[in-house]
């Protein structure tokens, strides 16, 4: 199952205990299915919990049943085109059957509670969330504009920081940002799928910065091999000219190491030194060598 499934899933196991609450999901319902207006309700899914819990949460809200239930499986088309059961919704929302356009109730959602569940109907509806683990994007996209308009406006109302954009003719309201995923994820009643967002980057962020370190290591040991290959290369010209046999002690010695050990840090050459020398000391002298050696070149 993919991980928006998974999302759903959680949603469809929240309670339906107060009916205020369920007209609100019933409502974000609605207003992001396929059909809502004067003559029909028509609500199609493919998943399995949310046609489970479309009766019930129907049953609470309105005590009403659907005219047609789904037939086999697929896809599961719930329809009401009764006008009594049509009006009575309609009421509910005081939604004008002949108005042109549909619009939020807000006076139908007053209470937090009902927000968060109206927020949950929508997302059942129309909402998708792409797997944390290969992206951050989640939506809710419905045919009818105003209604998006004012969802936007009402999600930053609660503080929530979505965009909006128009895709195949539909209004579509999405967050990008995985904080603000998991945000939305826990309001509407799925803190398992916010925890398993939060979890995913974590886990993005963790080897991100093991393969900068790693990389970071890897650009130091080029930096390390290429330093000794310029030591070694300016060692071999002192010898050449006779010149190293001159120079003082402690060069010598430096010279001495670093031909017999081409792969140790300086660290690992300073502690062979006689009498053990610093990584800063060490270093000077075979700077020192690369020095005289550019100096045999230049001759």
């Amino acid at each position: 199952m993919t991980f928006g499934g998974e999302v759903k899933n959680e949603l469809c196991r929240a309670g339906l205990s107060r009916k205020c609450c369920a007209q609100a999901e019933a409502y974000g319902v609605l207003l992001y299915c396929n059909t809502f207006c004067g003559s029909e309700i028509r609500i199609v899914t493919e998943h399995e919990a949310f046609a489970q819990r479309l009766p019930a949460l129907f049953r609470k809200a309105f005590r009403l049943s659907f005219d047609r239930l789904p037939e086999g499986e697929g896809k599961r088309v719930f329809s009401i085109q009764a006008p009594d059961k049509l009006r009575l919704i309609h009421q509910t929302y005081g939604v004008d059957p002949e108005a042109l356009a549909l619009h939020i109730n807000f006076a139908a959602l007053e209470e937090p509670c009902c927000r968060a569940a109206f927020f949950r109907g929508a997302f059942l509806s129309g909402g998708s969330v792409t797997d944390p683990r290969k992206g951050y994007h989640l939506e809710l996209a419905t045919s009818h504009r105003s209604v998006s308009r004012e969802m936007l406006a009402l999600l930053r109302e609660e503080e929530f920081a979505p965009k909006d954009a128009d895709r195949k003719g539909n209004s579509v309201i999405y967050f990008k940002q995985s904080e603000y995923i998991e945000d939305f994820l826990t309001a509407i009643g799925a803190p398992v799928a916010a925890m398993d967002v939060m979890t995913a980057k974590l886990e993005k962020d963790l080897r991100g910065s093991v393969n900068r370190r790693v990389n970071c290591d890897a650009a130091n040991l080029d930096k390390v091999v290429e330093a000794a290959q310029g030591q070694l290369e300016a060692i071999r010209r002192l010898e050449r000219s006779g010149r190293l046999e001159t120079l003082p002690d402690k060069l010598q010695e430096a010279a001495r190491l670093r031909a017999a050990h081409p792969e140790d840090t300086l660290a690992q050459l300073a502690e062979q030194c006689s009498p053990p020398v610093t990584k800063s000391a060490l270093n000077h002298r075979l700077r020192k060598l690369v020095e005289l050696g550019g100096q045999v070149e230049d001759i």
